[in-house]
């Protein structure tokens, strides 16, 4: 054990140094292959025959990938969407130079082998960018004498791929909703009139068109400015081993993915001091004007950022308010713009829906924004084929069903960094002229091997602490007492897994210890003691002491005790202060609550709901499970102010809230067995009410209840309770939403079995990436082939597609619909003539 804890510490150090204390934004951020090939396209101002940019052009020579493509892959090193533009705009930057015939003829390879797979998987429609991008990297290869292949069956896709692209250009364009067509100003056809003047008119400070490398490259061989030219240059010092999508950079949106990667990893009690830092410069930056200014076209990062950083600062106790990202739900046309391309959003709505896991009371903003980003969530996934193509996560069809179907009070943390872990081949990366940034240094090799060597050491320390918990049951006669549920392995198991204690924490055995004891006890009391028995085991309880006891009775007061004495002997030892008068005096009331509720039910009684859930709220026993833990903290309170009578509100809605949970979940049960419960309770109350009315109600009241815990837990001020006493009290009502959420799995003998396995047992599997082969092309015959050539002004031509040459004129062919396609396209320019020329070109097979 020694060894893995060295190993850990080793790693933890080590990618500390690499990564915290020498941190460099840009050799952090992924390469654009896109942006990349545009700058090396930039002809030197005086040797007009060499590249200006040459390491840019060098970069795009060593960075093919073996299949063929420039560009972002997924998890499994398999093409993505965004590989198609920049395999074809890297193919034609060689091509100018007359260099790399080699990996173009590659490049050539990857496109007749996948470009029908990648294409395909889209037939609900294009992104965007993707619209705007393919066909004028399409154009340029040609005009470059690069000769596309199509399969015959993609004809109509390709064409309706540039018929879309002149409908956007006609589009007018909201600047909150899509980016301003000028920041693809490398796309634009001649069609698409631009001045100088306006190009010059929309450069940024720092010489950049909308923050783009691609574009930017574009209006300096158009205007020779000198300010995008120095803006250029700054880009490829700042990055010499490849430009970025965007520059200059969000660090601060670089640092907020990074923090939440390392804490979804389950990474985050390593780091702590790093993440405290990052957080507290971003929570001091909120109140300053931004420095960074955010391009148009960064909208959904922007509220991506915003909702990422509310998540966080308000998981670790700062006050920020809710309207960080809740403002665009304010604006109609960013709404609408939302709705009509969801997928364009799914990585932003999927980060707004979890910023929303933390509601207070009053927040209506927060409930407007989960409601609307779970439709879109809703509506996206409901598209399947080709998400993981496309947004910057992975895995994302898994990840983002788990989110809509599990809220995440009801999850497991060391389950969930399991599935983050298992997830994760990838990280966040950016698709094309989108808005994420994929992060090389979280997709780090090491960082991925710390958190399964994290994951795997703890499993060992659970193994090792359950066998130490089921034997210390069958010691003292609680394994095989002969009724009831035997649940130590569920006990241990849940808060094992609901929060990453220190390795070495005793919190764990001794919540498990009183969780089985809790069980066992009120069983006892529900189902086998007859009155006699049960008021006798009260009144030892009560007295602190088993004299007469016998039976089940005598097995569970002597297991009890033997329990409180080796607890506040730790307490002694560890934190030098006495709780045995505590413990004693807090499970002496439990046990009188279990007393009153036997009675109710052996008579028939009916309680009022107010003394239902005075009793209630102690017999479920949530309190006893954190107070204790609490003791044992680091920093937890004085013993008069931890278990004074009246218990601090955060404990006491703790204690209601598990107690709603379980009645919703258990009233059925309790009906057939006599018992009372709040669902039954509302309905004696209230005859014309039917169980759903009930069940409603409670929710309701439940649903309150929950975000005032919230509130306590996670508001800063709010209290002057420790952090660790609060999260502690969380990790309590986490459990009982697990168990109680959508139906009783703690009585379940199987419901928990596998999450078990998965949790503390089975080793953490990772997909080995599994990139897909290039299929043998087979030998096609030459054919001749029409280029459609549209002159667009009386000096240039365009080429802008080309077909197969039977005819012309024969209504229904292929030909002919591209034509009429062309003729509605020319006829929008005033100079526009088409004419038909030989030669080859783009060709459909």
């Amino acid at each position: 054990m020694e060894s893995h804890k060295a190993s850990i510490d080793f790693q933890v150090n080590r990618f500390k140094k690499e990564i915290f204390s020498n941190f460099d934004l840009y050799s952090s951020v992924s390469p654009s292959a896109y942006d990349t090939a545009w700058l090396a396209m930039i002809p030197d101002a005086y040797e007009h025959e060499m590249p200006m940019f040459k390491s840019c052009l060098d970069w795009i020579l060593d960075n093919q990938k073996d299949l063929g493509f420039w560009g972002e892959s997924d998890e499994n090193g398999n093409p993505t969407l965004d590989c198609l533009p920049s395999t074809l705009a890297c193919m034609v930057a060689l091509k100018k130079w007359n260099i790399g015939s080699t990996n173009i003829d590659k490049g050539l390879g990857f496109m007749d082998a996948y470009v029908e797979r990648l294409l395909t998987m889209y037939y609900e429609g294009f992104p965007r960018w993707f619209t705007i991008v393919f066909p004028a990297m399409l154009d340029l290869a040609m005009a470059n004498g690069l000769h596309i292949v199509f399969p015959e069956k993609l004809e109509v896709l390709v064409m309706n791929i540039f018929s879309d692209r002149q409908q956007i250009a006609k589009e007018p364009v909201h600047k909150c909703q899509h980016p301003p067509l000028l920041s693809y100003l490398e796309t634009l056809p001649m069609s698409y009139d631009v001045d100088h003047q306006d190009i010059l008119k929309h450069l940024s400070e720092d010489g950049s068109l909308f923050h783009s490398p691609s574009a930017t490259a574009q209006a300096f061989m158009l205007t020779k400015n000198n300010d995008c030219l120095a803006y250029l240059k700054s880009v490829v010092q700042t990055c010499p081993n490849g430009v970025p999508s965007i520059y200059p950079v969000d660090e601060e949106l670089v640092k907020l993915i990074m923090v939440n990667h390392i804490e979804r990893l389950g990474l985050s009690e390593h780091f702590n001091e790093e993440i405290e830092e990052i957080l507290s410069q971003i929570h001091r930056n909120l109140g300053v004007e931004e420095t960074w200014e955010m391009p148009a076209k960064l909208v959904p990062s922007l509220i991506y950022k915003e909702a990422l950083a509310f998540r966080l600062l308000r998981m670790n106790g700062y006050h920020i308010s809710s309207r960080r990202f809740c403002w665009f739900l304010q604006d109609k046309d960013i709404v609408m713009h939302i709705e009509r391309s969801c997928i364009d959003f799914l990585s932003t709505m999927y980060c707004v829906y979890r910023a929303t896991d933390i509601i207070f009371s009053g927040e209506d903003e927060l409930e407007k924004a989960r409601s609307f980003s779970r439709k879109i969530l809703e509506r996206a996934i409901s598209l399947g084929t080709g998400l993981d193509n496309v947004v910057v996560f992975p895995n994302c069809q898994r990840m983002i069903g788990h989110e809509l179907s599990l809220p995440w009070l009801a999850r497991l943390d060391h389950l969930d960094h399991r599935m983050w872990i298992e997830a994760n081949q990838t990280t966040p990366l950016c698709t094309g002229k989108a808005s994420f940034y994929r992060l090389l240094c979280l997709n780090n090799r090491k960082l991925m091997q710390l958190a399964m060597d994290n994951y795997k050491f703890r499993q060992l320390i659970y193994m090792k602490e359950l066998e130490q918990i089921i034997r210390w049951t069958k010691e003292w006669g609680l394994f095989n007492i002969g009724f009831g549920r035997e649940k130590s392995t569920y006990c241990y198991f849940s808060f094992a897994a609901s929060c990453s204690l220190p390795y070495n924490s005793d919190l764990r055995k001794i919540i498990a210890k009183s969780a089985t004891v809790i069980t066992v006890a009120d069983d006892f009391y529900d189902m086998e003691g007859s009155l006699d028995e049960l008021r006798s085991l009260t009144r030892a309880v009560q007295r602190w002491d088993g004299t007469g006891l016998t039976g089940a009775g005598k097995t569970i007061f002597d297991a009890l005790h033997e329990f409180v004495r080796d607890t506040a002997a730790k307490h002694l030892s560890q934190k030098g202060s006495d709780i045995t008068k505590y413990l004693q005096k807090c499970w002496g009331e439990i046990f009188d609550s279990w007393m009153k509720e036997a009675e109710w039910s052996k008579s028939r009684a009916t309680p009022s709901t107010d003394e239902y859930l005075q009793k209630g709220m102690i017999s479920i026993a949530a309190h006893i499970l954190a107070l204790t833990g609490s003791s044992f903290l680091n920093s937890s309170l004085p013993n008069e102010k931890l278990w004074n009578d009246q218990y601090h509100t955060l404990t006491k809605l703790l204690m209601v809230t598990t107690r709603l949970l379980n009645d919703i979940q258990s009233y059925q049960k309790e009906e057939e067995d006599g018992k009372m419960n709040m669902v039954l309770l509302y309905l004696k109350e209230n005859p014309e009410a039917d169980v759903k009315d009930s069940i409603a109600h409670i929710r309701d009241f439940l649903e309150a209840k929950k975000k005032e815990l919230l509130e306590h837990v996670f508001r800063s001020g709010s209290n002057d309770l420790p952090a660790s006493f609060k999260h502690l009290h969380l990790s309590c009502f986490n459990i009982f939403q697990m168990f109680f959420h959508s139906k009783n799995r703690f009585d379940s003998d199987t419901e928990m079995l596998h999450d078990i396995a998965k949790a503390i047992f089975v080793p953490i599997e990772v997909q080995k990436p599994q990139p897909l082969k290039i299929l043998p092309l087979q030998p096609q015959p030459k054919k001749e082939t029409l280029r459609v050539t549209a002159r667009l002004n009386p000096h240039e031509t365009t080429r802008i597609i080309a077909c197969p040459n039977p005819h012309f004129t024969q209504h229904g062919s292929k030909s002919f619909m591209l034509k009429k396609m062309l003729a509605r396209t020319v006829s929008k320019s005033s100079m526009g003539k088409m004419f038909v020329s030989p030669g080859p070109s783009l060709s459909f097979i």
